[in-house]
């Protein structure tokens, strides 16, 4: 099994730089580098693509995994890039209605979709010399970061909410990593992890505090495409930090400057829980931003964050795109998973959301008859 492209571009054909997605001051990908030293938004890796419809085939022809959109990802060189075989997830039709679909991140390497992210954030960390990786986590994120840290030969630092699951910090540890319980949610994690880099040194892989997570994340998005030959019309995605749904959102925007789709989008639908929904809250009060959300209380462990740094960004595409925000019943979460798990899909509580997220679009209207829609199972039954 070929887990590279055997025929990766020796050089980028692209140029790429960082620009900052506030004040859009620019960065060079030659160092590490986290929030914009200006402003503090999250900085952005920004290529500077000419239209290629024919690299679409050539993207087609290699070896099925995230690394086959070589030329659009930020590393260098095949050597670089630290993988465990992730990417090039399945899509799988849905018994839940005609034109539903499931895209089912729990077939990457840690069981979610955090793979994605991690796999190009520390081939980056790596070859840009960071010797120490750290980060906080709700659960899967830290997951990944051990075992991709684990691959790069890289110690990790990990700081969870101490009330997180225990299948969650025993396999952080089983990879190596160091972990931390600390009391809170996922910004008390966050300010731990601060700490700890300032008394032992090492780089901060938090969600979009670091360019590189949202571009592997942003794959999602190219293999849609593939996976149905043209965009959704929708598309419900269980919303946390939100790099996933930024990060497709700019694989569309590169994909129509490349040549290979037009102005057409999904509407995108940000999916989260009754007991923690600031950006449903921020959107529903036409807001730029979404103000932290007091004591958050979810059984879904990725969707349990506050307050998250793309903010911003996330608002801007569900309204760009014409689509929305939904906060589901938190109650009916779990019974919505184990619908899924019956249709053979190893599908975690985040998904069990999206799930309900699509009955109610259905009820009021939003979603309709003959279109295509897919919802995203962002990771695995990994809470027990």
């Amino acid at each position: 099994m070929r887990l590279l492209c055997h025929d990766l571009s020796p050089m980028r054909p692209f140029p790429v730089h960082l620009e900052c997605s506030a004040c859009s001051a620019r960065y060079e990908t030659s160092g590490l580098h986290n929030l914009c030293t200006g402003c503090g938004g999250p900085l952005l890796a920004q290529y500077e693509l000419q239209r290629r419809p024919a690299l679409r085939e050539t993207v087609r022809s290699r070896a099925a995994n995230l690394w086959r959109y070589f030329e659009l990802l930020p590393v260098d060189s095949a050597d670089a890039i630290v993988t465990l075989g992730e990417g090039a997830t399945p899509l799988l039709p849905s018994r839940l209605g005609e034109g539903v679909f499931i895209k089912d991140e729990s077939k990457n390497p840690t069981r979610s979709f955090k793979s994605r992210g991690m796999a190009c954030a520390v081939s980056m960390a790596k070859s840009l010399g960071a010797k120490r990786l750290a980060a906080p986590t709700a659960g899967n994120a830290g997951a990944a970061l051990s075992a991709y840290g684990a691959r790069a030969g890289l110690p990790v630092f990990v700081a969870m909410p101490v009330d997180t699951p225990q299948s969650i910090v025993d396999e952080c540890r089983r990879f190596g990593a160091e972990v931390e319980l600390v009391q809170g949610v996922i910004t008390d994690a966050a300010k731990r992890v601060q700490r700890s880099i300032a008394e032992n040194g090492g780089f901060d892989l938090s969600t979009l505090k670091e360019p590189y997570r949202v571009e592997g994340k942003k794959t999602m998005g190219y293999e849609l495409l593939d996976d149905l030959g043209r965009l959704p019309d929708a598309i419900l995605y269980p919303t946390g930090g939100g790099t996933g749904l930024i990060g497709m959102w700019k694989a569309f925007d590169e994909m129509e400057r490349l040549g290979w789709i037009g102005s057409e989008r999904p509407r995108m639908f940000a999916v989260q829980s009754e007991g923690c929904a600031p950006i449903v809250r921020a959107f529903d009060h036409s807001l730029d931003s979404a103000p932290e959300w007091e004591r958050p209380q979810t059984s879904a462990w990725g969707l349990r964050v506050p307050r998250a740094i793309g903010d911003r960004l996330m608002l801007r595409a569900l309204r760009d795109s014409k689509g929305g925000a939904i906060a589901v019943p938190e109650a009916s979460i779990e019974h919505a998973a184990a619908e899924l798990r019956r249709e053979g899909i190893d599908a975690g509580p985040e998904s069990g959301a999206a799930v309900v997220a699509w009955r109610l679009l259905r009820q009021k209207g939003v979603l309709r008859d003959g279109e295509q829609v897919v919802l995203f199972n962002t990771g695995g039954d990994k809470y027990r």
